[in-house]
């Protein structure tokens, strides 16, 4: 009984650091070409359908046809690259935002 204790104990000593990588994330992107009534849905629905993303959010666009999409993914499951990815290959090219006010 002892030696399957130890095992168990080492492999949850070795998988807790990769446990403690992963995690819930969110990121505000600034997404292009956004000003018809259906981008903003569109959107939506994009970044929707990428693996571990569990919220997204858009705005309404400004005055250059532009829209915040803020989302909540699972950083072990994608990345904000892939976020972008999904948005330009509807069409609606994206960018972190920047947030620093400058």
């Amino acid at each position: 009984m002892k030696p399957s204790l130890a095992l168990v104990l080492g492999l949850g000593l070795i998988l807790a650091p990769i446990a403690a990588r992963a995690g819930e994330k969110t990121v505000v992107l600034d997404v292009h070409h956004a000003g018809c009534v259906l981008c903003g849905p569109i959107v939506k629905s994009a970044l929707e359908h990428v693996k571990g993303v569990s919220a997204v959010t858009v705005s309404q666009p400004n005055g250059m046809a532009d829209v915040t999409a803020t989302v909540t993914y699972d950083d072990a499951l994608t990345s904000p690259a892939a976020l972008i990815r999904a948005t330009t290959l509807h069409g609606y090219p994206a960018q972190l935002a920047d947030r620093t006010g400058s």
